[in-house]
Order: C-alpha cells, then sequence, then structure tokens
C-alpha cells in the first residue's frame, strides 16, 4: 500500500513563495509517476504538476514557470516549489501516485486526476492580496 503523506502548507501574501512536500513510502517515488493536485471547494480537482521516473515534468498552463515539481529519491520527497503566488492558488494540496505504477505521466498539459490511485491527505495553501 502507498502511503503518502504532505507537509509544507500554510498562508502567505500574494507574491510569496511556498514549498511543499510529500513523503512517500516504499519505491514508488524512484518508479512512478508523481503528481501535485489542487481542489477547491466545489470545484473539481486540477491536475498541477507531475514527474516522470526519468525526471521529465509537466505543468498546467496556469502555473507554468511560477511552480516546480522534485523529487529526492535519498530522502524519499515528491516536492513542489511555488513561488509568485497569487489569489488564485489558494486551495488544498494533494500528491498523488499513479493508481497502476506506471512511470511515464500521461495527460497534459497537466496531470489527470483519473490516472492516479493513490493520494494523501492534504495541505491548505491559502494566499491573500
Amino acid at each position: 500500500q502507498v502511503q503518502l503523506a504532505e507537509s509544507g502548507g500554510g498562508s502567505v501574501q500574494g507574491g510569496g513563495s511556498l514549498r511543499l512536500s510529500c513523503a512517500v513510502s516504499g519505491d514508488t517515488l524512484r518508479d512512478t509517476c508523481m503528481a501535485w493536485f489542487r481542489q477547491v471547494p466545489g470545484k473539481e480537482r486540477e491536475g498541477v504538476a507531475a514527474i516522470t521516473r526519468y525526471g521529465n515534468t509537466l505543468y498546467a498552463n496556469s502555473v507554468k514557470g511560477r511552480f516546480t515539481i522534485s523529487k529526492d529519491i535519498a530522502k524519499g520527497t515528491l516536492d513542489l516549489q511555488m513561488n509568485n503566488l497569487n489569489p488564485e492558488d489558494t486551495a488544498m494540496y494533494y500528491c498523488a501516485a499513479d493508481r497502476s505504477g506506471r512511470p511515464y505521466c500521461s495527460g497534459g498539459p497537466g496531470p489527470r486526476a483519473f490516472d492516479f490511485g493513490y493520494w494523501g491527505q492534504g495541505t491548505q495553501v491559502s494566499v491573500s492580496s
């Protein structure tokens, strides 16, 4: 069973930065497409960014150039560096692992929730204007 645990959320003013981290159990981080999603109450979960086993990345158009996804195999963490935040980035952020353990990430420009079957509990990000 894949276990995912996010941390690093919080409140920040517009233009600020936050770094989210997700602790990932086992070999999933090394072998599998991993992603970050976000969700606002009443709206569908939105794919933010994804990273393949080989380090290739996908980004939603809304975050391209501002967010960076990365993984540290030695530490067992999936990270999301978020810069130049704006109030539209306010959401609960979730990390996720591909439901079938595939090494490549499908979708585009951002990841698709349908492809992911393992989810963390989420961490809240709030950006004030």
